[in-house]
């Protein structure tokens, strides 16, 4: 779309806000309604445009990406009326007599921004929500993955009118046309820079934002860990879609006592769940693009290379890799890896890891694996993180029922179910006071009586 057009889009979608039309609950549902309906027809469609893109296999790409947008769609066919309800509070005294109540209301016109890593669902779960919410939407999904962008924006088309939801294809020049114009709500996930860079053109506007970014999110094993099941939780957690995902374990932060026997089972996984030739797997993916497949390859440092290292520069394809006796120091870790390399570095006490945790910046989320009940309350409770999971890796943000987002550097607000409902809606207070009673001791001119009235109703 030229500038123009974007700015038509935009006047349009506010105007048929302004309609009301978005704030039926029922007009709500039934666009959800036809959505699921179209999702489930285009299902292989899907499946082909995410292997197309990043070469996911078809179990993968329903289990991380369409299945978890249904299940996103039914929570809110399931709970969006609920959700939608005034909320009754308490009333003070000296309001009486007076009803009180927060009414969720739409912010209006909503710019979602998507990543490429997981197009379909970090497009269409946001849309969900905030269709759920009573707003418009205009989406711009990745450039990097063109096969499920123009999929998105066909299936967008035949279940929306423009006036409610859109797509806006394109790259970087479409994408400086949106964050120029006036939107009433921003969500964006990808990038921390891009990330900056959208906050800072909301500000012009005031604009809210969601920013869903990344971060090196650590892997914490203690000793007590059952390392057999940790291994391959970990390889599952790290390697699916080619470490390309947001929430992939970026390091693992391993105790030396058992550091060195966690990493015999690490490679006995990789081989397990991946088989000896990798890159033959019709089922493990390839990187998006050249550009990121040249920088992962500048992050693998041949002498700490245990396993893997091998790459294909004709499928864009590079091995599950484990990197041993890495230091913070070392180039692989002073960036989010976001690619198929596992990192292994030691601590000698829990304490260390702790603190050396928290003196970087605060991840997306982070991961502990232990069988000590005690020491999994401490680090959950000391370190700072978005979302993370005990003894498990990256299933925390595949559930309706909790919020997922980032915290500090990797991010601000949450969305799924209820969080995303409210993520998209503004939260309106209002008092509806009687017209049967007024009490005199507000209103001037003031007495001793008003005086002690007003001490006796607040206290």
């Amino acid at each position: 779309m030229t500038e123009a057009e974007i700015k038509t889009l935009i006047e349009k979608q506010r105007g048929y806000f302004y309609t009301g039309a978005t704030l039926n609950v029922e007009f709500r549902l039934a666009a959800l309604q036809r959505l699921k309906t179209t999702i489930q027809k285009y299902e292989k469609d899907i499946g082909a445009a995410l292997r197309a893109d990043l070469g996911k296999g078809n179990l993968e790409g329903y289990m991380c990406e369409t299945g978890l947008v249904l299940d996103e769609i039914h929570y809110m066919l399931k709970h969006a009326r609920s959700l939608s309800r005034e909320r009754r509070v308490r009333t003070p005294l000296a309001q009486f007599a007076a009803r009180s109540f927060q009414k969720p209301s739409p912010y209006g016109v909503v710019l979602v921004m998507s990543p490429w890593n997981y197009p379909f669902l970090l497009t269409i779960d946001p849309l969900v929500d905030a269709i759920a919410a009573g707003n418009t939407v205009v989406v711009k999904p990745s450039a990097y993955s063109p096969h499920t962008s123009e999929l998105i924006a066909k299936l967008v088309f035949e279940c929306f009118d423009e006036r409610h939801a859109a797509v806006i294809t394109g790259g970087r020049a479409e994408n400086t046309c949106l964050l120029g114009e006036h939107f009433d709500y921003i969500f964006f996930t990808g990038s921390q820079a891009v990330g900056r860079e959208v906050m800072q053109k909301a500000a012009k506007h005031l604009t809210p934002v969601t920013l869903e970014l990344g971060g090196k999110s650590p892997c914490i094993v203690e000793k007590s860990a059952n390392l057999k099941l940790a291994a391959r939780r970990i390889v599952f957690g790290k390697y699916l879609n080619c470490g390309q995902t947001c929430v992939a374990p970026d390091y693992l932060y391993c105790d030396r006592a058992v550091k060195d026997e966690l990493v015999v089972e690490i490679k006995k996984q990789i081989q397990k769940q991946y088989g000896k030739h990798p890159l033959q797997n019709a089922n493990y993916g390839k990187i998006i693009n050249q550009k990121h497949f040249e920088r992962l390859l500048g992050l693998i440092d041949e002498t700490k290379v245990v396993h893997g290292g091998a790459s294909n520069p004709a499928t864009l394809q590079i091995e599950p890799t484990v990197m041993d006796n890495v230091t913070f120091d070392d180039t692989v870790m002073q960036e989010e890896i976001f690619g198929p390399i596992l990192p292994v570095l030691a601590f000698d006490t829990l304490k260390e890891a702790v603190v050396k945790v928290n003196s970087m910046p605060h991840p997306l989320a982070l991961y502990f694996f232990t069988e000590n009940k005690k020491a999994a309350g401490q680090v959950m409770a000391r370190c700072g993180f978005g979302g993370g999971c005990i003894n498990d890796t990256v299933i925390h943000l595949a559930t309706s029922e909790m919020g997922f987002g980032g915290f500090g550097e990797s991010g601000m607000g949450s969305y799924h179910g209820k969080e995303g409902f409210a993520t998209f809606s503004h939260s309106k207070s209002v008092v509806d006071k009687k017209t049967w009673m007024d009490l005199p001791m507000r209103y001037q001119p003031y007495t001793k009586l008003h005086e002690k009235l007003v001490h006796l109703f607040l206290r």
